[in-house]
């Protein structure tokens, strides 16, 4: 039996962890941040596994994890990697979008492959059949969309999420809601049509906190994932332990 784990990913609005054991993950943990302290005291039984973590967010994040688990490793953009990285700016490239690369070109070895990862930001990420991943799109996400057309207009509402909405609003708020929800929708959509297109045969894994608000059933070459970070950097993690 391999040694257990825990993959810690921080996100932009909270932090996810994963007890690994065998190579996949078998308790999933989503804490806010504010609520990390509370989570360390009802939990002190895993403080003696390693935890390898990345983070998008700031460095309290790793100060809190490395004043809990005894061994602490982090992953970023100087770690070794599973695949060959021809992103221009590798300096600047995200390391949730670099484990969303790692895992799909573990999961997919062989084929063109594209992450779509739905949280704060939408972000596209491509590798291709021989394992180069070359990048893909980042475009504003649910609550950034609304913000924004709360914080830029005068009169526009900040609105909560909302499933499903009608495709023609018939109020000011319904008329928010499609065009947010419908949106990303038809965005994402045409994305994948135009990496189809384009690239060939492909096959598309979805993940993020914000997956759940669309729709992706009809098409066999769609799998949804909502631990593919987790286990992209599980991935580097075993790279990087050999």
């Amino acid at each position: 039996m391999k040694n257990k784990v825990i993959i810690a990913d921080g996100g932009n609005t909270l932090l996810k962890l994963a007890v690994f054991e065998n190579d996949s993950p078998s308790i999933i943990y989503r804490v806010q941040y504010q609520q990390l302290s509370q989570w360390f005291h009802e939990h002190q039984d895993l403080a003696s596994l390693t935890c390898v973590f990345s983070t998008v967010t700031t460095p309290n994040v790793e100060m809190e994890l490395r004043s809990f688990f005894l061994h602490v490793i982090k992953i970023d953009q100087q770690s070794k990697l599973t695949f060959k990285n021809s992103y221009e700016t590798p300096q600047t490239l995200g390391i949730d979008r670099l484990c969303n690369a790692a895992a799909i070109s573990f999961l997919a070895k062989g084929k063109n492959v594209a992450s779509i990862d739905i949280g704060t930001c939408v972000k596209f990420d491509f590798v291709d059949q021989n394992g180069v991943y070359y990048g893909g799109s980042i475009s504003p996400g649910i609550l950034l969309r609304y913000k924004a057309l709360n914080d830029y207009t005068a009169n526009l509402p900040l609105l909560d999420t909302f499933r499903d909405p009608d495709l023609v609003g018939t109020s000011t708020n319904g008329s928010i809601h499609s065009g947010v929800i419908n949106g990303i929708q038809a965005e994402i959509s045409g994305i994948m049509e135009r990496y189809e297109i384009e690239l060939g045969d492909l096959t598309f894994f979805v993940t993020g906190g914000d997956a759940s608000f669309f729709d992706f059933e009809g098409k066999n070459n769609i799998f949804a994932d909502e631990n593919l970070t987790l286990k992209g950097l599980y991935y580097i993690y075993q790279a990087n332990a050999q």
